[in-house]
């Protein structure tokens, strides 16, 4: 049995933005991964920090294999239409923990 992964989504919403964003990931982003079997199990708010704005974690299904997931076209559709909303974006998959998990994106590796 392969070892359950999570993916993590950091990024920030452009300014101007919020409301397309919060229509599009709702009605459509959220509603399109979790028919490709991916199910968001965290939703963070960076409020203080120098940290991206948003984290989001998914977790796959069990019989869904993530990366398989990430190569399909629907994916890169879902993550293409986010792209205009959004920047600083980074993704990981990661070994799924059942503790909260985050990353440190590139930008701020360096710092």
């Amino acid at each position: 049995m392969a070892m359950e992964q999570k993916l993590l989504l950091v990024y920030n919403i452009k300014p101007n933005r919020e409301a397309e964003y919060y229509r599009y990931v709702l009605g459509e982003f959220l509603p399109a991964l979790q028919n490709m079997g991916l199910m968001m199990v965290e939703g963070w708010h960076t409020a203080y920090g120098n940290y991206p704005m948003r984290l989001l974690v998914f977790r796959s299904e069990n019989d869904v294999d993530l990366r398989t997931v990430l190569q399909k076209e629907q994916w890169q559709d879902a993550r293409q239409k986010l792209m205009g909303l959004i920047r600083s974006y980074e993704e990981k998959v990661v070994p799924a923990r059942n503790t909260f998990q985050f990353f440190l994106p590139t930008d701020q590796e360096k710092k």
